[in-house]
């Protein structure tokens, strides 16, 4: 390679001189023998003779040089990467299972936390069964591979795969479910050999109570697996605890009798975290966790994309209560600033806000446990093959965990009351929490009437029974992760690209013990109102990040849609509006665009009042109100319904969608079941075949809603 080079630079240099000679002996010719001047200049000149010695040299090496061996450039073929087939079962729930011979393992589908805490209680109740399990989040596993799993048998004995699955909004899947929803749908795994049980976790005030769980059994068989024990029906609108804890006790019948198995007879340990408190010197202050969901400092270092992992703090431009001071009540109109973020929404999708619990709450609940606030501590996954090494971020201080990580204001399941009652010494407040958690009917009636009708909390239990006095870390253990809470967003980012609207009503209520309750969100967003004005602004800031809906306007501008919406209700319909407006402002056709919205009194709580009737006089909103309590007779939007019911069928004739939101419990029902009136006395239709048109509605996307109970 280095002769070649050498003899391409001599070529080269040899070119230079030839061409250099050439051109200085042009230019030594005498000036008398010079051309006359108007006889034309040689074509070529110095720098021409150059180039052309540089082209020769380059000829020359691709005549004679290029070909030899050494300086081809090498032939390279593109093959595919080969992924060997067990790689997502040599990391995932079957490699657990087989390095710690485990044979159960629990799934959970969870939006709120409920589905997991159940999980992890079935996994842990296994061990007393000689089946202790683990417990999988199916959002990060790949769930083909429970077509493996009866391979274990052989291995491990017996094995079972078990499902607390919630059902979400209108019969969703939860959003960590969603995966595995759509592979049930859609994919055609072979299950034969499995065996299984579902417990559902609903509300039966949604229409589509325990979607979810149904679909996952009748699924789950229809691939071939066993299933080993009936689905359990867990209905949040009655009593969710007693609801699993009844299902359990017969699904452990049902096993022990599949397996051929009993239960152990020894004292089963129930506490899952190990606790340590930190001394100075024992950790380094900065890697003290301060409230942040999961990345440490996530608050102060902001990075995209912001998530339910990863919230952005959005700062509070605009916070002021839209209800009048005759209301009585508080209405909440927040904006909240997302420029910069890459956050972006569609009007119908959901801002979800992380709370920081009532100080004063906090504070009492200390003073109860006599803890010193400032302490560093740890908790430490007992098992050490758990993916879940903690409750939440560690370590932190009791105030952070109390602040930020636990439900405090959580009405206690019964079996919080049952370890409670371990550390009670009155024997008579030991009974009554013991009675509470036990399963008999006379239990269960004082459950319903002691905690739940009367709305006791944590904190509200150990000042009524003072001789119960549980350790702090067996509490934090016990009470639930705090969660998000979700607002429907009521602006559109046609309009408002940079900016997230909130609309919601501040809760507080007197309960039966005359106590003052207050809702943990809508109370510390209450107080979190700008100071100053301009430059000068201080914008207070708070976790956020949005969450797609399917609550969505049609497609097309011209199709006609129809909201129903009383109170907060109106909040996403505010974005939906919004935005026609905007579409017809850019000369698009708009279809006819109706709402009903309903509240109290006109003068009190009718939020958005001008907006609303703004748009009704420019021609884009046909708008129908009830007040009711401005007359001697309650008045309600079903009522403004039923009486438009012949205009409501020509638009839904004409392919209107039809939107719903607000309480799910008597309104969002009342609303279907006149709309199956509407279908019957105008588009004659049987009880029948109105109920089935409605039900095509919705599987058309036709008719949605997005209601809480």
């Amino acid at each position: 390679m280095r002769s070649k080079l050498y003899s391409i630079a001599g070529m080269v240099y040899l070119c230079l001189l030839l061409s250099l000679a050439a051109a200085q002996a042009e230019e030594d010719q005498p000036e008398a023998a010079a051309a006359p001047e108007d006889e034309p200049e040689p074509m070529f000149g110095t720098l021409d003779y150059i180039l052309l010695a540089a082209i020769g040299a380059a000829g020359i090496w691709w005549l004679f040089f290029r070909d030899s061996e050494g300086d081809k450039i090498p032939e390279y073929e593109i093959k595919p990467m080969v992924v060997r087939e067990t790689s997502t079962v040599e990391k995932g729930f079957l490699a657990k299972m087989r390095k710690t011979g485990r044979r159960l393992v629990v799934f959970y589908g969870s939006q709120t936390g409920t589905a997991e805490e159940f999980a992890g209680r079935l996994a842990k109740e296994g061990a007393r069964y000689g089946l202790k399990g683990i417990v999988a989040d199916p959002e990060e596993e790949n769930m083909e591979d429970l077509q493996q799993l009866s391979e274990l048998d052989s291995e491990l004995g017996d094995c079972l795969a078990v499902f607390m699955l919630a059902t979400y909004g209108e019969g969703d899947p939860t959003d960590n479910a969603v995966e595995f929803n759509e592979k049930l749908t859609n994919d055609g795994m072979d299950l034969s050999g499995m065996r299984f049980a579902i417990f559902g976790l609903g509300n039966k005030t949604y229409e589509h109570f325990n979607k979810m769980g149904k679909f996952a059994d009748s699924k789950l068989e229809e691939l071939g697996a066993k299933r080993v024990h009936e689905i359990g029906i867990g209905d949040d609108d009655a009593n969710l605890e007693d609801d699993f804890i009844t299902w359990k006790e017969a699904f452990w019948a049902s096993v022990c009798q599949e397996f051929k198995i009993e239960a152990s007879s020894e004292e089963f340990n129930t506490r899952q975290y190990e606790h340590k408190l930190l001394e100075e010197g024992d950790f380094k202050p900065e890697k003290v966790y301060t409230g942040e969901v999961a990345r440490l400092r996530s608050y102060v270092t902001q990075r995209p994309p912001f998530d339910v992992k990863n919230p952005y703090m959005a700062p509070i431009k605009i916070n002021t209560n839209i209800h009048s001071v005759e209301s009585g009540r508080h209405c909440l109109h927040i904006e909240v600033d997302v420029e910069g973020s890459r956050i972006r929404y569609d009007a119908g999708d959901h801002v979800a806000v992380y709370p920081t619990n009532n100080l004063e709450l906090v504070n009492k609940l200390a003073s109860l446990m006599d803890i010193n606030m400032d302490q560093v501590f740890t908790m430490t996954n007992v098992d050490e093959d758990s993916s879940k090494k903690h409750p939440f971020p560690c370590p932190t201080t009791y105030r952070t965990a109390l602040s930020h990580y636990v439900e405090i204001t959580a009405l206690p399941r019964t079996h919080i009351l049952k370890e409670l009652s371990l550390y009670t010494s009155d024997t008579a407040e030991k009974a009554k929490l013991e009675e509470m958690s036990s399963t008999t009917t006379e239990g269960k009636a004082l459950y319903q009437t002691w905690v739940v009708d009367s709305v006791r909390h944590i904190t509200h239990i150990l000042e009524d029974l003072p001789s119960c006095k549980p350790p702090i870390d067996h509490v934090l253990e016990l009470l639930p992760r705090l969660q998000p809470r979700f607002y429907s967003i009521a602006s559109s980012a046609k309009v408002h690209p940079t900016s997230v609207h909130i609309c919601g009503v501040v809760v507080e209520y007197q309960t039966p013990t005359g106590r003052t309750n207050k809702g943990v969100a809508t109370t510390w967003l209450q107080e979190k109102v700008p100071t100053g004005e301009g430059e000068e602004m201080v914008c207070p800031k708070v976790p956020v990040y949005v969450r797609r809906s399917q609550f969505r306007l049609p497609n097309r501008p011209q199709t006609p849609v129809i909201m129903i919406g009383p109170g907060t209700g109106l909040a996403p319909f505010r974005g939906f509006i919004q935005e026609r407006a905007w579409q017809k402002a850019q000369g698009k056709p708009v279809g006819p665009t109706v709402l009903y919205f309903g509240c109290r009194n006109k003068s009190h709580d009718y939020i958005y009042k001008d907006e609303l009737e703004e748009w009704e006089q420019d021609g884009l909103l046909t708008l129908h109100t009830a007040f009711s309590r401005d007359q001697s007779e309650k008045r309600y939007v079903t009522h403004c319904l039923r009486e438009s019911g012949a205009a409501v069928w020509e638009l839904l004739d004409q392919g209107a969608h039809l939107y719903v939101c607000g309480d799910a419990k008597m309104m969002a029902k009342d609303v279907r079941n006149i709309i199956g009136e509407i279908c019957r006395d105008f588009g004659k239709m049987t009880e029948a075949e109105a109920e089935t048109f409605v039900k095509k509605l919705e599987s058309q996307k036709r008719y949605s809603a997005d209601v809480w109970s």
